[in-house]
């Protein structure tokens, strides 16, 4: 994985939403191809399915119109929201870094003929194209985001947790906070919402969760750490006051 590359990016990756009419070349498709095959997930358990498929393959009220998508599709199993954040944002990134324009869809849906192309859950599209707009911002302080202290009780791990902070987000939510116990765990939560909310802000806030945490750890890869995905009960039984539990992550 081109890991300073997509490290590097998140410091300066923004949301393009308008698109060249010119569709993507052949070898752009090629390389984006290439790449998916070797995303990494958080649970290797879970059957996911991103494909590229031309704009015509997607009712959207994007105008006009980005030259592709691509829609992820998901065993449904526990996790696989926040499974899919995290193995579509390598993606987001891989697409900042070679200068196409990426923006998360939540209210596009594929067509008929599109949807029925997977057995498995439509999840969510990412629009893609060739930028008619600006695709990186000049410096992290364009970044609309929450305060470092209202995500994380940490405070010696500022890159990574910084990192966390410029996340994208649906609605620029930021529904995480990070926590880290004495022996030296990272953990994991998602904001509550009230069960109204829930039905449209659950599965965004997860998927947005999942954004986060692989920009963790991408930033512990980075600094030359083996981060590993686990489980505490402690953590889990223990969440801040409007959280719940999602994850942990180990680290050496």
């Amino acid at each position: 994985m081109m890991l300073a590359e997509l490290y590097e990016t998140i410091f300066v990756r923004k949301s393009v939403r308008k698109f060249e009419p010119s569709p993507l070349a052949s070898e752009a498709i090629a390389e984006l191809s290439a790449f998916m095959k070797e995303l990494v997930p958080m649970h290797d358990d879970i059957t996911i399915e991103p494909r590229i498929v031309p704009g015509k393959d997607v009712m959207s009220p994007f105008r006009p119109k980005p030259s592709n998508y691509i829609l992820a599709f998901s065993e449904p199993k526990d996790g696989y929201l926040v499974n899919a954040g995290f193995m579509l944002q390598q993606v987001d990134l891989f697409l900042s870094v070679r200068d196409i324009g990426c923006c998360w869809q939540g209210i596009p849906q594929p067509t008929w003929t599109a949807r029925k192309s997977s057995k498995l859950e439509f999840i969510i599209a990412l629009a893609i194209g060739m930028p008619a707009e600006p695709i990186h911002r000049s410096s992290a302080e364009e970044f609309d985001r929450k305060p470092i202290e209202q995500i994380t009780t940490i405070s010696e791990m500022d890159d990574i947790m910084e990192a966390v902070r410029l996340a994208p987000s649906a609605t620029n939510n930021q529904p995480w906070f990070f926590t880290r116990d004495e022996a030296g765990l990272l953990h994991a939560y998602c904001v509550k919402v009230n069960p109204l909310k829930a039905i449209f802000f659950h599965k965004f806030n997860e998927i947005s969760l999942g954004i986060a945490i692989c920009h963790a750890w991408i930033a512990m890869l980075h600094e030359g750490k083996t981060p590993e995905f686990t489980n505490d009960a402690s953590a889990r039984d223990h969440p801040p006051a409007g959280y719940y539990y999602v994850t942990s992550i180990k680290f050496s």
